[in-house]
């Protein structure tokens, strides 16, 4: 007798540093993208979709942290062997789309595009490989008028997402004024540019890490708590305190940190261009925006493009997770002036500059504020339960008149009871279950179960004599009052436990 061959079925595992994503989520995403987007149209751009996959040397090597062999990006090789790499942000197709289309494109070219984007980096808590982008550019203006109207439109789009202007801040710096650092310390060189990507790396990690942290990365590396070793850029003593000086004195707002960073590079003449720059800006926004957008040149923004003014939106609330432990969210976006981006093509420069929105972390903030649609629980569809398998055309009927009203509902299709299909629904996060059994079809009528008041309600009372005689989370209407009554059902306060 032959031997029974095993059948090797696959392990059902998702790859490190990805995710699933469920209704609600999805769902308060779409609803603040759409929020987001209707402010970028209202202030004159357009959309536009690109590619996931690019030319690999179309992105060009620019990640702020670089940790695998093909330089932080995942590559395959086409049929005809060139090497093609998924999108790391929405910046570089830009480029690349600026640079094909250039004599077709109104100048300035104001667009804007929401997309994934993927990252072949070491995944951590909070930190994966595919997230969203939402980003808005301004082609061919040059500084400071479209990087003042970059940061007022910033503040517009943080608003219209859920968070009121109180609570966040939008600081503003300069690549220019780290470049003047780098003339400080010697690293101005064209042979130093490796250095100088790895010590604004380090630099961008001072938030995080803290003085002692940087100084360690600055000079012989630094040891994580996970026990990875990160080599170090091998500066002096000398130029790491320097380092360290520019970043202290740069921690603040204002005028009185461009003057301490004036006094740190001691009148470097990249350095001070960087500071007119950004007294220009805070000169040029709208009033409204003054208490909101401040300088603030700790700000490095690790992407190696940015030529000039850099921006980084941070959340100044602090809130509390489900252990009552203190959490700040800290940046929500950034961007900034990315000058050479298109001269990679044309051979020229064009100016440009540009915003980009972190969608999963503000997405975060807004379920933990409460601010927002994106705070709320997510309403699953009203479910018609079927307790007749003989009328299931006449639930379809009731389903079907919901859906026409604009309201989202399904049939319940299982096969099963009706304590089954209460639980569906509640599992579904359904807010109503419309019930049409025997006794409900011989008086021509419906009823309508709030199952979100109802699971509120069943905490309150312990008695189940109580709780039968009162059944304040369900009644009966006619057939033909059902649209009415669902809708009347979802107006009340809703309070999802």
């Amino acid at each position: 007798m032959a031997k029974k061959t095993k059948e090797i079925r696959p392990k059902a595992r998702i790859p490190r540093g990805f995710r699933d994503r469920r209704g609600a989520e999805i769902a308060a995403e779409r609803e603040m993208l759409a929020r987001i987007s209707a402010v970028y149209e209202a202030w004159g751009f357009e959309p536009l979709e690109t590619p996931t996959f690019e030319y690999t040397d179309a992105l060009g090597k620019f990640l702020p942290d670089v940790d695998r062999p093909n330089q932080g990006v995942f590559s395959l090789q086409d049929d005809d062997e060139q090497w093609m790499s998924l999108r790391y942000d929405l910046t570089a197709p830009l480029a690349r789309f600026v640079a094909q289309n250039y004599d077709a494109l109104p100048k300035p070219y104001r667009r804007y595009a929401v997309g994934p984007v993927w990252r072949n980096e070491k995944p951590g808590p909070g930190r994966f490989r595919q997230f969203t982008q939402c980003d808005a550019d301004t082609v061919g203006a040059p500084a400071p008028y479209a990087d003042a109207e970059m940061c007022a439109l910033f503040v517009e789009v943080i608003e219209a997402a859920g968070i009121p202007r109180k609570d966040f801040r939008i600081r503003i710096s300069s690549r220019k004024i780290v470049d003047g650092l780098f003339e400080k310390i010697g690293l101005d060189s064209e042979d130093e540019a490796e250095r100088r990507l790895n010590v604004m790396r380090s630099m961008d990690k001072f938030d995080r890490l803290g003085e002692e942290g940087v100084r360690l990365l600055l000079g012989p590396g630094r040891r994580d708590e996970s026990g990875d070793f990160t080599k170090g850029v091998g500066l002096s003593d000398a130029q790491i305190d320097t380092v360290a000086l520019f970043l202290k004195s740069a921690i603040g707002a204002g005028l009185k940190t461009v003057s301490a960073i004036s006094k740190t590079l001691g009148g470097t003449k990249s350095g001070e261009a960087g500071l007119d720059e950004l007294i220009a800006i805070t000169r040029l926004l709208p009033e409204d925006c003054k208490g909101v957008v401040g300088i603030d040149c700790s700000i490095i923004r690790g992407l190696e493009y940015y030529t000039g003014p850099v921006f980084e939106a941070d959340l100044a609330f602090e809130t509390q997770d489900e252990q009552g432990r203190p959490v700040r969210f800290g940046s929500i976006g950034g961007g900034g002036r990315y000058d050479g981006l298109v001269k990679r093509f044309r051979g020229v420069e064009v100016p440009a500059v540009g915003v980009s929105i972190g969608v999963s972390r503000l997405l975060a903030a807004l379920e933990f504020a409460k601010e927002t649609g994106a705070g709320r629980a997510f309403d699953g569809p009203v479910v018609v339960l079927a307790l007749d398998p003989a009328r299931m055309a006449d639930y379809q009927r009731m389903a079907a008149e919901l859906r026409a009203a604009g309201l989202r509902a399904e049939v319940y299709l299982g096969g099963a009871g009706m304590r089954a299909q209460l639980k569906y629904a509640d599992r579904r996060g359904a807010p109503v279950a419309v019930i049409e059994g025997e006794d409900e079809r011989a008086k021509g009528a419906v009823t309508i179960k709030d199952l979100v008041l109802g699971a509120a309600l069943s905490k309150q009372i312990e008695d189940n004599v109580e709780w039968r005689e009162a059944q304040p989370a369900q009644f009966s209407v006619s057939r033909g009052n059902l649209v009415e009554a669902v809708k009347e059902t979802l107006a009340r306060p809703r309070a999802r436990s």
